[in-house]
C-alpha cells in the first residue's frame, strides 16, 4: 500500500485552507506600501508586454527608455525597488503611451482613497467596454 492511500486505493484528502485574496497579493503578504507595489508591478507588465510585443531586445528598449540594459532586465523582472511610478510613467510615454490619471469625486468619505490601475488595453482584451470619463 502507497503512503496517503487507504485500504480501498483511493488516495486521502488533506484539506488545503483557502483564504480569499484581497485583490492585491503584496497586501495579501502584509508587505509595506502595498497600493504603490502593485501599481508599480502592473505597470512594468504593461511596459513589458510592449516591448515583447514590439520584439525590442532589452539593449534597444534601454535606448528608447534611456537607461541602462540592466534596469531593463531589472523591469522586465519585476526587480522594481530603483523604480518610482514618476519614472515608470516617463517609460511608457517614451514607448508612445498615454497616461490618464483620474480623480473621481467622493463627496464626504472617511476611507483613505485607494491607488490603481485601470488598463483599457487589458480590459478591452479581455471583452469589456471603454469608457470614458
Amino acid at each position: 500500500m502507497r503512503a496517503g492511500e487507504s485500504r480501498e486505493g483511493k488516495r486521502a484528502k488533506a484539506e488545503i485552507p483557502v483564504e480569499r485574496s484581497s485583490g492585491n497579493v503584496f497586501e495579501d503578504l502584509g508587505l509595506p506600501e502595498s497600493g504603490e507595489r502593485l501599481v508599480k508591478s502592473e505597470i512594468a507588465a504593461r511596459i513589458s508586454a510592449i516591448v515583447e510585443r514590439r520584439h525590442l531586445t532589452q539593449v534597444q528598449a534601454s535606448k528608447l527608455l534611456g537607461v541602462d540594459q540592466a534596469d531593463v532586465s531589472d523591469l522586465v523582472r519585476g526587480k522594481l525597488a530603483g523604480f518610482s511610478t514618476d519614472r515608470l510613467f516617463r517609460f511608457l510615454n517614451a514607448l508612445g503611451q498615454d497616461i490618464e490619471i483620474r480623480m473621481p469625486r467622493r463627496l464626504h468619505s472617511r476611507r483613505t482613497g485607494s491607488l490603481r490601475i485601470v488598463d483599457e488595453e487589458r480590459h478591452a482584451a479581455a471583452g469589456g467596454s471603454r469608457r470614458r470619463g
